[in-house]
């Protein structure tokens, strides 16, 4: 999902911790690549000598926060087939090129669909108190016809039958369908730096199980239909747009996508996911019969020049030609939602697995094996851009 932590040094602090949180086990990967023989004798003095190489480099001579500074930062949210993801992937091509790695590519996968970014967004209250509303459009939607200035209206829609009631009477207005969402009192701290005794503990964990998996999948398909009818509804009603409340709090807003990215799927109204703390003031405000008086600017862009997308590729030949055609993977997803930089989810995880392939270069260690990195996109709508590369080198499932 996409978040938006309001206050930088925490998110500065937060992007540190997962980027760190992963070094030990990066260091490992490493080594297991690097230097653990097939059988089970003791390591030798050359892979000693590439245990110190990799750890040198590694600790003293990182530039993981630099690569990940570029992708979020510089470059920042990378939705698949936006613009910011090709550019992003360009820049992480040139580096992977400038590190010397070997065979760098990108792999076309697809067909995905419309590419789409956010090139303006406002929302505030007009009245009766004017006030901003922290909130984001929702991907592969359209924007509004430039300003827009109306009544919003609490239309409580919570099974198909509610919509009847609204019919005929939101045109040109903006619509909230939900309720106020719960917000949970926080007595603890929500962010945790664990120990090395409890990251051990973690590791030796069995995996879990889901907790009534298709009790909750029915769930989901259940709201996503009904969300098919109300949207279809609204652009029958011809609404300002549809504000939804996003289910983060403490000024987290998770942001997803709310329209369809093939050219074929059924229009959307503009969709709006907003700060679970605002919605909930804009429902007790309408719920008391107070007239509420928003206005909007949003500019949205679809791409089709290409609907088709990419991962991207780059490899470590192995120096044994027994085993050079024997491929070791390390991989990623590049891709995020738009609301954020993507540097947890994912930038944290590509950078380190860019910094993997650079240290494992830049050390100069032997590699029996090829060594090959993966980034991959269209994760966050269902791990497309992984399951097309299986695909494409190993088999369908």
């Amino acid at each position: 999902m996409g978040r938006l932590i309001p206050i930088k040094q925490v998110g500065k602090q937060i992007l540190e911790a997962s980027v760190r949180k992963h070094r030990n086990a990066l260091l490992i990967l490493l080594l297991a690549v690097a230097v653990v023989p097939v059988g089970a004798q003791a390591p030798g003095p050359a892979d000693l000598n590439a245990i110190s190489q990799i750890k040198d480099e590694g600790f003293n001579h990182s530039q993981v926060m630099d690569t990940m500074s570029y992708l979020t930062d510089v470059y920042g949210p990378r939705l698949t087939n936006s613009p910011n993801v090709k550019q992003a992937a360009e820049w992480t091509m040139s580096k992977m090129k400038e590190w010397q790695l070997a065979n760098v590519h990108q792999e076309s996968w697809g067909p995905f669909g419309k590419g789409w970014s956010n090139e303006r967004f406002s929302l505030q209250v007009i009245s009766p108190r004017p006030f901003p509303l922290i909130a984001y459009a929702k991907a592969w939607t359209p924007g509004t016809t430039g300003v827009v200035t109306a009544e919003a209206v609490w239309a409580l829609i919570q099974k198909e039958e509610d919509i009847e009631k609204y019919r005929g009477k939101l045109k040109g207005k903006f619509v909230l369908t939900a309720q106020q969402p719960e917000i949970p009192a926080r007595t603890e701290a929500q962010f945790h730096r664990l120990t090395d005794a409890e990251l051990v503990e973690e590791a030796t964990q069995p995996v879990p199980t889901a907790r009534g998996p298709e009790d909750r999948f029915a769930r989901f398909r259940a709201q996503r239909e009904l969300n098919e009818k109300i949207q279809k509804f609204l652009v029958e009603e011809g609404v300002a747009a549809w504000l939804e409340p996003s289910p983060g709090d403490d000024g987290t807003v998770f942001v997803s996508g709310g329209g369809g990215r093939d050219p074929k799927d059924p229009p959307a109204p503009p969709r709006v996911a907003v700060a679970s703390e605002n919605y909930g003031r804009l429902v007790r405000m309408l719920d008391k019969k107070t007239p509420v008086t928003l206005q909007a600017d949003i500019q949205n862009k679809f791409y089709e020049d290409d609907l088709n997308s990419f991962n991207i590729v780059g490899e470590i030949p192995g120096s044994d030609k027994g085993k050079a055609d024997e491929i070791v993977m390390v991989g990623a997803h590049f891709d995020s939602w738009h609301s954020g930089t993507g540097a947890t989810d994912n930038g944290a995880g590509s950078g380190v697995m860019l910094e993997a392939m650079r240290i494992l270069k830049a050390t100069g260690v032997k590699l029996r094996r090829t060594v090959r990195i993966g980034l991959w996109t269209g994760e966050e709508q269902g791990l497309l851009g992984s399951r097309a590369y299986v695909k494409q080198h190993f088999a369908d499932w």
